[in-house]
């Protein structure tokens, strides 16, 4: 098996952390359209991180943005499986904790982009209250 050289890995790397700051930047803007408040991005903790906190009305909204160059294994969506819902649980309550543990109402949404060409936008959803913790 030929392995692949490091500037190889680096370059692929490097363009998929491209693609997904591109992906929070139009979900950013999707957010702001629909008069939420971006609050804060790439909130990181642990190890872990959230993409978008945002404020819409009195609501606390943890967003994961899920960005793909073409939508053929499922929606980008999918890939927000129990592992990562749990883990997004996790930093968010971690962010909590640091605001002082404020009585906020808050939810879990997902971003999806779908993005195939750099000037190209195919298709962008946004599912607030995408998924519950179970308290």
């Amino acid at each position: 098996m030929a392995s692949q050289s490091p500037l190889r890995l680096r370059h692929a790397r490097a363009y998929h952390l491209r693609l997904g700051e591109t992906g929070e930047k139009i979900a950013c803007r999707l957010l702001k359209e629909l008069n939420i408040d971006v609050l804060c991005r790439n909130f990181q903790r642990n190890n872990n991180e959230i993409d978008i906190i945002a404020r819409d009305g009195f609501t606390l909204c943890f967003v994961e943005v899920k960005t793909r160059r073409r939508n053929f294994r499922g929606r980008p969506a999918d890939a927000v499986g129990t592992d990562k819902r749990s883990q997004i649980i996790r930093t968010a309550h971690r962010y909590l904790k640091e605001i002082g543990r404020p009585s906020l109402v808050y939810r879990f949404d997902i971003v999806e982009v779908v993005k195939p060409a750099r000037l190209r936008l195919d298709e962008l959803r946004y599912f607030p209250n995408a998924f519950t913790e179970n308290r």
